[in-house]
């Protein structure tokens, strides 16, 4: 077994975080999840719940701690969305994400802001805000998904 710690490479790293799409539904209507930052980047933009995945964390237990940290959400069943790796989405440097998806059942209602949160609202996916990062694009990605699974849904019923 290797020693922990011993390979390092002199070429850059990129840095790799975790964002959660998820989703409930009010009267019908699906509605996302953001959190506006409170801090730089993209300070009072909106942006989905996410972060920096530590250096000892699996990738599931980064956006579920990501998820509570900033909304007070946990227990949300999460799978993985897909990899969003554009070298310019980040200012702060060569940023790799990991996008999860997820519907909320119960406990939307009692959702918090805190951590980088500034604030925390759902947001009808009909009319989202601009968002931080490339953000939009992972909502629309997570928006897709969601209306393919709910027709596939039907289908199977």
């Amino acid at each position: 077994m290797a020693e922990k710690g011993r390979y390092v490479y002199a070429w850059p790293r990129p840095m790799v975080t975790a964002d959660a799409a998820v989703f409930a539904f009010f009267d019908g209507r699906p509605h996302l999840l953001l959190i506006r930052r409170k801090r730089d980047p993209y300070k009072g933009r909106w942006a989905l719940p996410g972060g920096f995945v530590e250096i000892e964390e699996d990738l599931p237990a980064a956006v579920a701690r990501e998820l509570q940290e900033e909304t007070g959400l946990t227990g949300v069943p999460l799978e993985q969305l897909r990899t969003f790796g554009r070298p310019d989405r980040d200012p702060r440097g060569r940023t790799i994400t990991v996008a999860y998806i997820g519907i909320v059942e119960n406990g939307c209602d009692r959702v918090q802001a805190a951590d980088d949160a500034e604030e925390v609202q759902w947001c009808d996916i009909d009319s989202l805000p601009p968002m931080a990062f490339d953000h939009d694009e992972i909502a629309r990605c997570a928006i897709e998904r969601l209306r393919q699974t709910r027709v596939q849904g039907r289908r199977d019923q």
